[in-house]
């Protein structure tokens, strides 16, 4: 069971981690090595300073419930983090982590309704005239897809943990 607690906290800290890079970085859609759009802006790199020059992106409906669903997914996942934590010291023996385990299935179900968002309206949220083809999803896209499974799969062996000592 000890090894269960340890492989729990582990990997909460490291989806917790993926989930905030992933909201923070800069590379949802790579246009080409020199120009990327993420949540927040539209950076290219300028050869003559040799710096990336950002701007702010367009709003649009879908890109606000993206950033919305995103920043959900890493508050609901820090929140039950440290509602894990209370419950570790203060709740009683034979327990169970049923609230924990909750919050981890919203930040999955939040995170997953982000991803697919994006997924399906990266024409609008992107608001650009190029053609899709001639870019591509960059890895905090990835990193996020990536977190679902894994705030999902934590989630249910949070709701099967039982508090023994």
């Amino acid at each position: 069971m000890v090894f269960l607690l340890v492989f729990l906290i582990v990997l909460h800290l490291v989806t917790l981690a993926m989930l905030l890079i992933a909201t923070l970085e800069k590379s949802w859609w790579i246009w080409a090595d020199s120009e990327i759009s993420d949540l927040w802006t539209n950076c290219f790199y300028d050869n003559a300073t040799k710096t990336w020059l950002c701007a702010a992106t367009n709003e649009s409906d879908w890109l606000q419930s993206v950033q919305a669903l995103m920043v959900l997914a890493v508050v609901f996942s820090s929140i039950s983090f440290l509602v894990f934590l209370g419950q570790l010291f203060t709740m009683s023996r034979g327990g169970l982590f049923y609230f924990t385990g909750l919050c981890q299935a919203f930040a999955g179900f939040t995170d997953f309704a982000a991803c697919l968002i994006f997924t399906f309206h990266r024409k609008e949220i992107l608001n650009d005239t190029r053609d899709l083809s001639k870019g591509r999803f960059g890895y905090c896209f990835i990193l996020a897809w990536l977190c679902v499974p894994l705030l999902l799969v934590s989630s249910v062996l949070y709701v099967h943990l039982r508090k023994k000592q």
